[in-house]
């Protein structure tokens, strides 16, 4: 493949660096005023329209570019919602400025790590369709710069394999073997370029070894990405799952019980979210992770004590309702002390979600005295309310797991009630108004709890004294 483009020398690159740092203030600025925002927001999408353009000048690239470049934002600001443009634009950048300084030196292609980038973006994203979207803007781009449609096409090609073959992956393993088939495909890919004629036999090896050092790249560059984007793939929450994790571990010794009811509450999340199209494992693990707060004072907490013998039995409900609904607090302490990610810290704090502490503020009705007044408001906790499918799906499994361990005898009756019960009051408490949970997703859910519920916590017949039951 041939260049047959001539780029200037690259002598401003000092001058693009500041560029981009003024940038970065002016997409930080906060806006004055609520009136202001949507001026603010059109001044820095002009803002960052005029840079790309500029930036193309300077590098010597044609205007088409920063024009493609500008409808694929465009489509992003009307089409999606679920995207941060900043952590786009970063990685289209990268393997953009890789490609111009491998083509700028005279570099054949395949020193070009192209299928890092719609690696990158199928794990670190949960809407494919961007990973796409940088995919098509980077092959085309480098189609550009190296002035070769072949090429692009191998790229696009590579990239949309990749996006395929790693979706919703979970071992590090399966980056490099999609990696080493990614490589086959560009081999593949460069055959039929080249009219079925094998002219230079080492470009389809390093073909190859480009997708499976892309590969290697990825599992090495991939926890940079999810510190600096402010996620977590399935990769980590695997780990996190591990309970080698000092706050689980802590969670087995010092709560047992709150620890067997995050176990049955992840259980019930992630079934359930695979029934609603939401992420089964994020959920699971954040379930995990719900009620770490419960370490600070497991002994106050319904799960850990004996039934007998109640701490809040020496404390009125005002206090109880205060050392109940600390536990939020306290895990999000806990959650910044061992540097849980932001998404599981999700669960933590929205895990009730502004619900009432009925209990208790049950007893400080029946206990109320002339001339005082007991304010919901007071027993309520402090939110936020789920604004995810699996921040909503765990706030629920918590719910009806404490109430179905409650049942002194649980029939599938009870539990079925319990269930819609719980599911009905949290809807009518409005604790669903921010997540996007449809009313057939809570039949969905509701039918998922009951079946696990019921096989969990059926009643056991009882066996003669003196025999041995493995049941």
């Amino acid at each position: 493949m041939r260049r047959m483009i001539k780029f200037p020398a690259i002598n401003k690159l000092k001058f693009i660096s500041d560029l981009f740092q003024i940038s970065d203030r002016f997409r930080q600025m906060p806006p004055l005023a609520a009136p202001r925002h949507s001026a603010v927001a059109g001044m820095r999408l002009i803002f960052a329209t005029v840079l790309v353009f500029f930036i193309s000048y300077l590098l010597g690239v044609n205007f088409v570019i920063p024009l493609f470049l500008v409808c694929i934002f465009a489509y992003l600001k009307f089409f999606s919602r679920n995207y941060s443009l900043l952590n786009l634009s970063l990685l289209f950048v990268i393997i953009f400025v890789i490609s111009y300084f491998v083509i700028q030196e005279g570099l054949p292609i395949f020193w070009i790590p192209f299928t890092v980038i719609p690696m990158l973006s199928a794990i670190l994203f949960e809407e494919l369709g961007l990973s796409l979207l940088i995919t098509l803007a980077s092959s085309i781009s480098i189609a550009y710069l190296v002035g070769d449609i072949g090429s692009g096409l191998l790229f696009l090609i590579s990239g949309i394999l990749a996006i395929i073959l790693i979706r919703g992956v979970r071992k590090r393993i399966t980056i490099i073997r999609a990696g080493f088939i990614v490589g086959l495909a560009q081999a593949i890919a460069l055959f039929f370029i080249d009219h079925f004629r094998i002219g230079y036999p080492q470009h389809y090896l390093m073909f190859i070894l480009n997708g499976i050092v892309s590969g290697v790249i990825v599992i090495g560059i991939l926890p940079v990405f999810e510190y600096l984007f402010k996620t977590v793939t399935n990769i980590s929450l695997l780990e996190l799952a591990d309970f080698s994790q000092p706050l689980l571990q802590r969670m087995v010794l010092e709560a047992p019980g709150t620890y067997h009811h995050s176990l049955v509450v992840g259980n019930l999340s992630e079934a359930a979210c695979l029934a609603v199209g939401a992420n089964a494992l994020l959920a699971r693990i954040g379930a995990y992770y719900h009620d770490i707060g419960k370490l600070q004072k497991p002994q106050y907490f319904s799960e850990n004590q004996e039934v007998k013998n109640s701490k809040h039995d020496t404390l009125s409900p005002t206090m109880s309702k205060l050392v109940i609904m600390n536990h939020v607090n306290e895990g999000l302490e806990l959650a910044k002390k061992y540097r849980l990610n932001p998404r599981l810290i999700d669960f933590i704090q929205c895990h009730h979600g502004t619900s009432l502490v009925y209990y208790f503020y049950r007893h400080a009705l029946e206990s109320l005295e002339e001339d005082q007044e007991v304010r919901e408001e007071g027993f309520r906790y402090p939110g936020p309310k789920p604004n995810t499918k699996e921040t909503a799906v765990v706030l629920l499994a918590d719910s009806v797991e404490a109430a179905t361990k409650a049942l002194k005898e649980p029939t599938p009756t009870d539990i079925k009630d319990v269930v819609h019960k719980i599911i009905n009051n949290k809807f009518i408490d409005r604790q669903l108004d921010e997540c996007d949970l449809t009313l057939k997703d809570l039949e969905k859910i509701s039918a998922i709890f009951i079946r696990i519920l019921s096989g969990i916590y059926h009643a056991r017949i009882t066996y003669p004294e003196g025999s041995v039951s493995s049941k």
